[in-house]
């Protein structure tokens, strides 16, 4: 008997070893594959002005080979060890000028002959433009001189690019406050594997709550090395090549010259290090420097912050947000919060908004009370200010106009929900100031205006453009898109002409740049004069899609909240060819409100872009796709969005599907699900409490909340608070309900907060152990988004392959759509 076991045994063995080696990376079919191959668009940077433009051309898809590169992952960063720069990005390959109304191109000469460049900054006066260039061992600077399109080599230095942006103009135009490595830095700390000791962890008796960050520092190695590659010297860098220092190596977040020039704010942090959160949680320290490298005065110095407050509303116990006023010459400011940062304490006074001018020496001066937490202010000039605070508890959003020079009584110009996309006026348009800052762009009769790029409606998304005066608190629209376009108002390049850059796009034309005069129709008009002049003549990048139908439906959940969802149609289908297979993708979003959870978003202008990213892709393999469905979650009043989630869910995806089956477009018994990230979630979950689906595809999810006990997405209650919220919306603990096929697919280098790898590892593993059909995918090296070549085309194939067998070769339908937890809903 042992002879014929032994043979089972390895036969049982070989078919794990033929699974495990299932590997090598796969292509998908041509129609999905010719996405991912299709050359990005360029870039188009106006000057402020409206004179030139920087056209910028950027690398495609990064191989595998470049994304399996070194790189550390310490401190809640990723860093490319041998150049000291961020380890993944997307730098730009190539740059060209043009006049922006012209057409003729210019190629920048002097740029490095494998350029990988990053940090494009204009000058102050937009002569010139600043730039990194990232090589295999070095960080250098580049500067081009607009006029003859010309690139130069500024310096040797080694620019350290590990903590953020490097590299600031100074006002004047001729020089840049830059971080760059020490030049007595040495060689990098060799480390032992051997190690000195256990790595401890202490708490003594303090609440400690954090969500679950990633790519902490684990071990003194960790800290050596974090240290040396965030080390950096501040300098002063002339256009001529002269060098000043800016006081001595830290470990610097932030380095930026005050409008005037003559000083510059230094944020660092320093030790003691912590292992539970990540870098902007270390002790931080705030100087202000002069222009000749001495120290001025240490504004702040923060201890490390491993117990702070918990939730959206809450923040750190400390002073924070250090910047320059924009409008003046010196001044520093910042928020202190007046409630420990602790959104559950009562007080009439959150946060306060501080300023201290130069030279330094005096007391500071609390120019702003805010009720609510402090979201940022806007500098116009000495009389008009406009400051923001927000609580996300209630989505309340006040703006005010403050005068700087009489602070005493703010007046109230918005009052909003800001769920509430309808009332949304957009964002101020601003000017640069003789400091080469942006400020409010305020004319004469005290308006400003303001552009909405998304200009949400109940006709659907039509950006537009309006003039809200400070006095009377008028808001006009004086522009708005209309059909057949989708026109995106980027900038106002002369408030007295009325010239506004826009992007338009219509469904059979891909975005290119307009001037519109917005005088057009109040004025005289000239001989062959028009509204719009096209700047941009970007080709279709995607000739194959031509003939793609879409279409915003408009539909209702059971409970009466209003929903949304773009279908796209194969090329030359038609109604009479019968329902088709369906791919339904979503990302859920929790509101306070069911009228703002009803709200339409979405144009059906837009041009056909399909991305190779989400469900759109599958349109070209025949499906009905429902993209972007609404998936509310909604808890009015004192109730908790989650506490009805599963439900909400549900009866959203029902809602899409029954619309598509109404339509006669959609097959009830051929429909897919899927998400990323949280979207992956949802997924999980409707395959586990519905019958709506075939099959699902997850990616790069978490599916076990109490591995994210202290808050996920916007849930505020810890997993102690309310356990059963947390369960009943775990899928792993649900695992033994699953009976649909669900195909998991995770980056093996996630750095996303609470998505480890992890996380759809042993959800794969609970699902195996109760019988299920599932799949698990990891894709090496690839972090929360997936990068590189080879990942995008194998992730395509594997949805395309997991699709074409579990919906589109399902059956057809003979029922309508949607038995939930095994009843059928009427």
């Amino acid at each position: 008997m042992r002879k014929p076991l032994l043979i089972v045994l390895l036969a049982l063995g070989m078919g794990q070893l033929v699974y495990a080696q299932d590997g090598g990376y796969r292509t998908p079919p041509k129609a999905l594959a010719d996405l991912v191959n299709t050359p990005p668009t360029p870039g188009f940077n106006v000057d402020s002005k409206g004179d030139w433009v920087l056209i910028t051309e950027r690398a495609a898809n990064p191989s595998i080979a470049e994304l399996s590169q070194p790189e550390l992952r310490i401190a809640g960063l990723r860093i490319n060890p041998a150049n000291n720069g961020p380890s993944r990005g997307f730098p730009l390959i190539n740059l060209k000028l043009r006049k922006l109304n012209g057409k003729e191109e210019m190629q920048v000469k002097g740029l490095p002959a494998k350029a990988a460049i990053s940090n494009l900054t204009w000058s102050p006066d937009e002569t010139k433009i600043a730039f990194t260039n990232s090589s295999e061992n070095k960080i250098e600077l580049y500067v081009i001189d607009v006029a003859t399109a010309t690139a130069q080599k500024l310096s040797d230095l080694a620019v350290n690019a590990a903590l953020g942006s490097p590299l600031n103009w100074v006002s004047d135009s001729k020089s840049l406050i830059v971080t760059t490595v020490p030049n007595a830095r040495g060689a990098a700390p060799a480390l032992s594997r051997v190690p000195s000791g256990p790595t401890i962890q202490e708490n003594l008796g303090k609440k400690g709550q954090a969500p679950t960050y990633q790519d902490l520092l684990k071990n003194p190695s960790d800290e050596k090395l974090f240290e040396y590659h965030a080390t950096a010297q501040v300098v002063k860098l002339g256009l001529d090549g002269s060098v000043q220092n800016i006081g001595q190596p830290l470990l610097v977040t932030d380095a930026t010259p005050s409008p005037d020039g003559q000083y510059v704010l230094v944020e660092s942090v320093h030790r003691p290090f912590s292992y539970i959160v990540p870098m902007r949680y270390f002790p931080t320290k705030v100087d202000v420097y002069s222009l000749n490298g001495s120290l001025v005065k240490t504004l702040t110095d923060n201890p490390l912050v491993e117990n702070a407050p918990w939730g959206s509303d809450a923040t750190i116990p400390y002073p924070r947000n250090y910047n320059w006023r924009a409008d003046v010459p010196a001044t520093v400011t910042w928020v202190e919060p007046k409630d420990g940062g602790d959104a559950k304490r009562k007080v009439a006074v959150r946060d306060v908004l501080k300023t201290l001018e130069a030279p330094f020496s005096g007391e500071a001066k609390e120019l702003y009370a805010s009720a609510l937490r402090f979201g940022g202010v806007t500098w116009g000039n000495a009389n008009t200010a406009l400051v923001q605070e927000r609580w996300w508890a209630t989505r309340k959003q006040v703006t005010k106009i403050l005068n700087p020079s009489n602070p005493t009584n703010p007046v109230v110009l918005l009052e909003r929900s800001f769920e509430d996309k309808y009332s949304d006026p957009g964002r101020p348009e601003t000017r640069k100031n003789q400091y080469g800052r942006q400020v409010l762009d305020i004319n004469a009769k005290n308006e400003l205006y303001f552009t909405n790029t998304v200009g949400a409606s109940p006709e659907g998304d039509r950006p537009f453009v309006s003039v809200l005066n400070l006095v009377t608190k008028e808001n006009k629209v004086i522009w708005r898109s209309e059909a057949p376009f989708f026109e995106i108002p980027v900038s106002l390049l002369s408030a007295e002409k009325g010239l506004l850059l826009t992007r338009r796009e219509a469904v059979d034309q891909n975005p290119n740049y307009f001037i519109r005069n917005l005088n057009f129709n109040a004025k005289k008009k000239k001989k062959n004069e028009t509204a719009v002049t096209q700047v941009s003549f970007f080709p279709d990048p995607y000739p194959q899609l031509k003939g793609i139908q879409k279409q915003v439906l408009r539909y209702k959940r059971n409970d009466g909240v209003d929903l949304t969802a773009t279908l796209y149609l194969p090329a030359g289908y038609k109604k009479e060819d019968g329902p088709l297979p369906t791919f339904l993708w979503a990302y859920p979003a929790e509101f306070k409100s069911k009228d703002a959870a009803g709200q339409v978003s979405g144009s059906p202008y837009k041009f056909n872009a399909i991305s190779f990213w989400g469900a759109a892709a599958f349109v070209t393999m025949g499906y009905a796709v429902l993209d972007n469905a609404s998936i509310p979650i909604i808890g009015e009043g004192d109730k908790e969005p989650n506490d009805t989630y599963v439900e909400q869910l549900v009866a959203s995806a029902k809602a899409a599907i029954d619309e598509g089956v109404k339509l006669g477009v959609v097959d009830s018994s051929r429909v897919g699900v899927g998400g990323h990230s949280y979207g992956a979630f949802m997924t999980a979950n409707l395959l586990t409490h519905s019958k709506l689906f075939k099959a699902g595809i997850a990616r790069s999810g978490a599916y076990n909340r109490t591995l994210t006990p202290f808050g996920f997405q916007n849930e505020q209650r810890t997993y102690w608070q309310a356990p059963d919220v947390y369960n009943r919306m775990s899928p792993f603990m649900n695992a033994d309900k699953m009976k649909t096929p669900l195909l998991l697919i995770h980056g093996e280098a996630d750095n996303n907060t609470g998505t480890f790898p992890v996380q759809s590892e042993r959800y794969y593993n609970a699902l195996k152990g109760m019988g299920a059909t599932a799949k698990l995918v990891f894709l090496p090296y690839e972090s929360h988004h997936y990068d590189s070549q080879e990942s995008l085309m194998h992730m395509l194939s594997e949805m395309n392959g997991w699709l074409d067998k579990y919906v589109k070769n399902a059956g057809k339908a003979t029922t309508p759509a949607g038995s939930v937890g095994g009843k059928t809903e009427k």
